[in-house]
């Protein structure tokens, strides 16, 4: 069974991404999602001129107003069970 190693987020993005998506939960969901869009080839929707981690270029698109998400209201997780 393989060790999963948490990655190392820099801490300025991580803050700044909790200024835009405030609940924690849903801010590791958005991003969880994202990175797995970006690792299948996605193309990043900021630049930089480091290399950033999966992580960290999500975190930056939160940060920046290029990531939107939607919670389900009530009825729509009703539907679901």
């Amino acid at each position: 069974m393989a060790a999963h190693t948490i990655p190392i987020m820099r801490d300025d993005y991580l803050q700044s991404a909790l200024k835009v998506i405030t609940d924690p939960t849903v801010l590791v969901n958005v991003v969880s999602r994202r990175v797995k869009q970006l690792r299948r080839g996605n193309r990043a929707l900021v630049e930089s001129l480091e290399k950033l981690s999966a992580e960290d270029t999500a975190l930056r698109e939160i940060a920046e107003g290029r990531i939107s998400f939607e919670l389900a209201t009530a009825e729509e997780l009703a539907a679901w069970h």
